[in-house]
């Protein structure tokens, strides 16, 4: 049910430092979707009434939940949303821009309320490559208003399985003192070391990257949409040049995500 903007943030990474030989940051890395420390600030629906108010979305929107189209703006990925309520218990939702649909979801909640598992599929950031497709689990924090649908409440995400390669790996190259990212849904970019705005190409949720040094072993990459920073990644590479611990933080959401990656 929860559109996770910080798989797209993920998608966008970043890199390092001036080869003398070659960086440590240079080659394939990938996510350790097993050690993925979510945010711990939960996301926050209501459906009820026949309406769908997304309270953490940004920016929040209150739709009518009858399976059509309806309008939304400010989201760069997508322009209208379908809520579906299956039953008291499963919700469907279905994103498209410009007619075309780019997202779609299914969010089932278990007979006592507690979990939440939910499925999805998201191209709005591919460049019509294939969707990026997961499953994953959140837990409730708080219930929704008397009388609402189940998936109405506080819920925090503390499992993504099944996650398609597409969303969790990306290439570095560093030569001399620029760097260069590119993923297998098509973003990427060419940046100086210095912290220079550079151009992000293939993402319309991201116009500008910033990229820079944190000492020989560490970088901090910027992302930015018209000049307003709304995401830092931070990747420190260990001593065996294998592995890195990650971070992102969603300037945004105003949440951090902690995770694992290793080399490929």
């Amino acid at each position: 049910m929860k559109k996770l903007f910080f798989l797209a943030a993920l998608a966008a990474l970043l890199l390092p430092t001036l080869a003398v030989a070659q960086s440590a940051f240079d080659g394939t890395w990938k996510i350790d979707m097993n050690k993925v420390d979510f945010p711990k600030k939960p996301d926050v629906y209501v459906l009820q009434n026949g309406m769908y108010d997304c309270k953490t979305c940004v920016p929040p929107y209150q739709v009518k939940a009858d399976g059509a189209d309806q309008p939304v703006t400010g989201h760069p990925y997508f322009d209208t949303v379908a809520v579906k309520a299956v039953n008291d218990h499963e919700v469907e939702m279905t994103q498209k821009k410009n007619g075309k649909v780019v997202a779609t979801s299914t969010t089932t909640v278990s007979p006592d309320g507690k979990t939440a598992m939910f499925s999805f599929s998201d191209s709005s950031n591919t460049n019509g490559g294939p969707p990026v497709t997961g499953k994953g689990e959140a837990v409730r924090v708080a219930k929704g208003p008397a009388g609402s649908n189940a998936i109405s409440g506080s819920w925090r995400t503390t499992k993504i399985e099944s996650m398609s390669d597409n969303a969790t790996t990306w290439t570095y190259r560093v030569s001399g003192d620029e760097i260069t990212m590119t993923n297998p849904t098509g973003q990427s970019y060419t940046a100086k070391l210095n912290g220079a705005d550079a151009p992000m190409k293939g993402d319309p949720g991201v116009s500008s990257v910033s990229v820079k040094m944190m000492g020989k072993d560490t970088l901090e990459e910027t992302d930015k949409r018209d000049g307003k920073a709304i995401g830092v990644f931070k990747m420190k590479v260990a001593s065996d040049g294998k592995t890195a611990k990650a971070s992102y933080e969603d300037k945004l959401q105003k949440t951090t995500t902690d995770f694992d990656v290793t080399k490929q």
